[in-house]
């Protein structure tokens, strides 16, 4: 059975169906969309049980000659990478989907672009081939940019011309690298393993002597790659469009902006550009430290300096993310572990605190942090979600977010100790904003004007509770995802090989 195909095209499927039924069905709509996110997450799950970590290389794989003339195949297959970002992808946009019940408008054209979207986040996580994944990569630009345009808030305009104008600008400087590597490969190829194995032989720009200031052809090739996903993760400075393509978002799409697609680009790193081209990657080590810890404590402030509740979750993925390249960079197993932990933890957590947020906004009608106070005696059962989440986001041990960062300075500490004590010291900034978002908006007097807000509803806490589960359980018992992590990641450093031989 071809089940990555299934996984990847169902929800595309899916939004065929949906041109189908009429735009005045709107029940019908809803349930339809929703019923084949729920299809895709079974899948997505079946996929997660069928994977066998202890089995060296790619499973599950899927080949077919698509243009034997330019050898580009299309080519599925996971491996530890995959595995865990496919379930993160399959979860949040279930619950995302659960999280679109309130959507009143142009509901139809909703549905059919969110099953478009998650095709393409799909496919990007499942392929092996460089063609197929900048196919699947570009498609999420046109969905995603339609989904904030449309139904984002007062300036969703030019949130969605930014965002995508960024992500334009850094696939086309990712496609430059692609075919930097179809070229030089030799026989020319775009298959990932086949491109990892050349590149941890040597065999890659064999032979090739050109300079550009120094910089050889594989530093230009590995910089155009790092700017194409940085501008995704989001790494400072290309960071900016992320507060404003948040902030005008509606809730379910925000959710999978910051749970699936800002993974992608630190996706991108652990598949593409450090194990194809891993001599480069350890040159450039300094770029990912200093821009890592920049992020890190430039997020960590700004988020502190907030008063919207929505970008001020936003900045602190800023300075989250900065933990994947402080990992990345020290080149340790550890540190590696440490930064992909922190990819999916994030997911989980960011993915929980923007739902959050929407339930707020959607009885309120405002994020402004001072407009609140003393809601923690009105509505308990969302003041202890709320805490649970903020509480995991500040990185309280117990939590999925203590173990990702705790491996992050495991692994960067023995490479890095002045920046990595940098790093360790920002957690009192994260815990400052944290908390004091908390004191904002659930403690202290009451104010009359929410007297009569109601507490979170069954549907919204179905979107939130998996996510406690997940985050709690991922903090408790960490093997559940280092089992499956650990025999790549240590693959993988065995073939690049440590920072300093």
């Amino acid at each position: 059975m071809p089940l990555l195909s299934l996984m990847t095209f169902i929800p595309l499927a899916g939004a065929l169906v949906l041109l189908g039924v009429p735009k005045s069905r709107t029940e019908t709509i809803k349930w339809v969309g929703l019923g084949f996110t729920i299809i895709a997450f079974i899948l997505s799950v079946i996929v997660t049980l069928q994977y066998v970590p202890t089995q060296p290389g790619f499973q599950m794989q899927e080949y077919y000659s698509w243009i034997p003339q330019i050898h580009v195949n299309y080519h599925l297959g996971v491996d530890g990478i995959s595995v865990p970002m496919i379930l993160l992808t399959g979860l949040i946009t279930m619950l995302a989907g659960v999280a679109s019940w309130n959507i009143k408008i142009r509901v139809k054209e909703y549905w059919v672009l969110f099953l478009f979207l998650e095709t393409g986040m799909m496919g990007t996580f499942a392929c092996l081939d460089l063609f197929l994944f900048y196919i699947f990569w570009e498609i999420m630009l046109v969905p995603m940019y339609f989904l904030i345009g449309i139904w984002g808030g007062p300036r969703k305009e030019y949130a969605a011309i930014k965002f995508f104008l960024y992500t334009l600008a850094g696939g086309v400087l990712m496609l430059i690298g692609f075919l930097a590597l179809y070229f030089t490969s030799e026989p020319h190829t775009l298959s990932i393993p086949l491109l990892q194995s050349l590149g941890q032989q040597g065999k890659l720009f064999a032979g090739n002597n050109f300079r550009f200031y120094g910089l050889t052809l594989p530093h230009l090739v590995f910089l155009a790659l790092f700017i194409g996903f940085a501008i995704k993760v989001p790494v400072w400075p290309f960071h900016t469009w992320l507060p404003d393509a948040h902030v005008e978002a509606p809730t379910p799409i925000s959710v999978i902006l910051a749970a699936v697609l800002l993974k992608m680009g630190g996706y991108g790193f652990y598949r593409i550009s450090h194990p194809i081209l891993p001599d480069a990657a350890k040159h450039f080590s300094w770029l990912f430290l200093i821009l890592g810890i920049i992020g890190i404590v430039y997020g960590a402030f700004v988020a502190l300096a907030q008063t919207d509740f929505k970008k001020m979750v936003a900045y602190s993925s800023v300075s989250h993310m900065g933990f994947i390249l402080l990992g990345m960079s020290a080149f340790t197993i550890e540190g590696f572990i440490g930064g992909y932990y922190q990819m999916f933890s994030h997911g989980i957590l960011t993915g929980a605190m923007f739902l959050l947020v929407g339930v707020l906004y959607d009885r309120a009608h405002t994020r402004d942090l001072n407009a609140f106070g003393g809601l923690a005696a009105k509505v308990p059962v969302y003041t202890f979600v709320l805490s649970i989440m903020a509480l995991g986001s500040l990185g309280l041990p117990g939590m999925s977010g203590f173990i990702a960062e705790f491996f992050t300075f495991l692994g960067a500490f023995p490479v890095y100790r002045e920046m990595t004590m940098l790093a360790v010291l920002t957690i009192v900034v994260t815990a400052g904003y944290i908390l004091f978002m908390m004191q904002r908006v659930l403690l202290g007097p009451l104010n009359e004007k929410w007297a009569n807000m109601p507490d979170i509803n069954a549907r919204e806490l179905l979107t939130v509770v998996p996510l406690i589960v997940i985050t709690i359980a991922l903090g408790v018992c960490p093997s559940l995802l280092l089992n499956i992590i650990n025999p790549v990641m240590k693959t993988m450093m065995v073939a690049i090989g440590p920072l300093h031989p």
